[in-house]
């Protein structure tokens, strides 16, 4: 009965470390994350304004990240810019993903559409990222969103 207990306390210790290990691991992982999703926009920032000057005409000098104050609410848009196409002022709204689905393409449509009432003139909707599922390009075209993966010129 002793050596059953002390096993007992020896593999209660064991999950203890176990689970300090895997917060460890979680903590990395995440860190991991926010480092590939801060790369991805800044390639984006890089290749988005001459994507844009080359197949929609639009002009624009920079991205940045901007947060729009909504009924208390911060609302982040990870590419922002004010551009012009033929003359005429256009805003450009982007997100970057590394893997573009669906179920993303209908998230940043209703963050979009939750700033929408506080910018003047059109407003173009883009997405970035490595990889575009074929039923995020469905969605796209249904809302006039654009998606462009990191490999396109």
């Amino acid at each position: 009965m002793e050596e059953l207990g002390q096993a007992q306390k020896e593999l209660a210790e064991a999950q203890r470390r176990t689970e300090i290990q895997v917060q460890i691991l979680a903590r990395s992982v995440g860190k991991l994350s926010d480092n590939v999703g801060f790369d991805l926009e800044h390639i984006a920032r890089v290749v988005l304004p001459g994507y844009l000057e080359r197949h929609l005409g639009i002009m624009v000098k920079e991205f940045s990240r901007k947060f729009f104050s909504l009924d208390g609410d911060k609302v982040e848009i990870n590419l922002y810019a004010a551009g012009k196409k033929a003359g005429k002022r256009i805003t450009v709204l982007g997100e970057c993903k590394s893997r573009i689905y669906r179920r993303e393409v209908r998230s940043f449509v209703r963050q979009a559409e939750k700033v929408r009432g506080l910018l003047k003139g059109d407003i173009l909707l883009v997405m970035f990222g490595y990889w575009i599922h074929p039923s995020a390009s469905v969605l796209a075209k249904e809302k006039d969103l654009h998606l462009i993966a990191s490999y396109q010129r």
